[in-house]
């Protein structure tokens, strides 16, 4: 992949995401990284700004589905190999 290919287009996002995709885009920086590139984002990084959000057990478990979701599908994108 190149830096081209992330080039962010214009899209809406729905209100019940926006809290989910501002935290997925702060942990930018945040990935581990193994032998075959990206694994999975650095949950104790992820965990620490969730705990500053002050949110109720429910709405901090939502956002870390809705985390994994994300991560999972970045994930994807990230480790295609090209033939």
């Amino acid at each position: 992949m190149t830096p081209e290919d992330f080039v962010a287009e214009s899209m809406e996002i729905w209100p019940e995401n926006e809290a989910a995709i501002a935290l997925f885009s702060s942990l930018s920086t945040q990935w581990r990284i193994g032998m075959s590139g990206p694994t999975g984002l650095d949950y104790n990084v992820l965990f620490a700004r969730m705990e500053r959000m002050k949110l109720g057990d429910e709405a901090h478990e939502l956002l870390f589905q809705d985390i994994r979701v994300i991560e999972s599908e970045a994930l994807s994108i990230l480790n295609e190999r090209s033939d």
